[in-house]
């Protein structure tokens, strides 16, 4: 077992208890051929984050004055969520670009977010800040040891479900969950990073090197708007041989809708990603390839019930 994998086991027996086991499925009507699927946006706070959050601070001394997070939304959310039950205080600054329904979500999730002009650096910008003044510890959304290794609980989990897929398609923001996939699959399964093109930080990086940054844009920004790729996932991913796909808004807009109207699942543009990719003939592929497809996100803006 690689190093790891021996991380990922640990956080998945740390965090057992406190997150969702989702669940599986296999679809015929989405592309025609079957498709493998893990429903991480039924997760707690609509998200695949409470798993890193989680990690994150059961494995960590957490000082007095507690927690700070930078978020477009959902990291925010789970972090709120898991300080909240674990009895720890929370401060998350949030940039504005995340729109009303994920600081309404931060807000449900037990903390009242700090809403920052801008983009996430800006957010995350405040939050170190947060963290020199107050003693808080940062529980950073991607590019964190512990984050990486509770988003690899996602993959051990699917594979103690029966994944049989050749290929996992994984959508990819600052990184830290395909990360986590490479931690816990590399070498066994194809992994493929899928991005939009108003956010491909990962693709950028690997074309211009891992200190990169992007201006990020679409539909899919408050999700998956980092300006530059984590390091964990860029060294993986260089030594893996990641491929990358970028998919456009209307690729992502499309798998969204056929999420809804073929499985009645309401996911936002970011959860649509890796879908987007298969959907659209982005990715094709090759005959008797078994494929997988983590839809990881429900946080649509705006909130369509709200």
């Amino acid at each position: 077992m690689s190093d790891w994998k021996e991380r990922i086991d640990a956080a998945a027996k740390r965090i057992a208890g406190h997150v969702r086991c989702t669940p599986v499925m296999v679809s015929r009507s989405l592309t025609g051929a079957p498709i493998e699927l893990k429903l991480e946006q039924l997760q707690h706070t609509g998200s695949f984050k409470p798993r890193g959050a989680f990690n994150t601070l059961l494995s960590s001394a957490v000082p007095e004055a507690g927690v700070v997070a930078a978020s477009g939304g959902n990291h925010g959310a789970a972090v709120a969520y898991a300080a909240q039950r674990l009895g720890i205080a929370a401060r998350i600054f949030v940039p504005e670009m995340a729109g009303p329904s994920k600081i309404a979500l931060i807000q449900r999730s037990g903390t009242e977010p700090v809403v920052v002009p801008g983009a996430y650096a800006d957010a995350l910008a405040a939050a170190q800040d947060w963290e020199r003044t107050s003693g808080a510890m940062q529980v950073h959304a991607y590019d964190a040891p512990a984050t990486v290794e509770g988003q690899g609980t996602l993959f051990r989990e699917w594979e103690s479900q029966g994944l049989e897929a050749d290929t996992v398609l994984v959508a990819v923001g600052g990184g830290g969950l395909i990360a986590g996939a490479m931690g816990w699959l590399g070498g066994e399964r194809r992994i493929v990073a899928v991005e939009s093109e108003g956010c491909a930080t990962l693709a950028t990086a690997l074309a211009e090197g891992p200190e990169a940054e992007i201006e990020v844009t679409g539909v899919a920004a408050n999700a998956l708007g980092a300006r530059r790729i984590g390091r964990s996932c860029y060294e993986l991913a260089v030594e893996q041989e990641i491929a990358t796909i970028t998919v456009s808004d209307a690729q992502i807009i499309a798998a969204q809708r056929l999420l809804w109207h073929e499985l009645r699942q309401l996911v936002e543009p970011a959860g649509a990603t890796a879908l987007a990719a298969l959907h659209s003939g982005a990715y094709r592929p090759e005959p008797g390839e078994r494929v997988a497809v983590l839809i990881c996100g429900a946080n649509p803006m705006p909130d369509p019930l709200a």
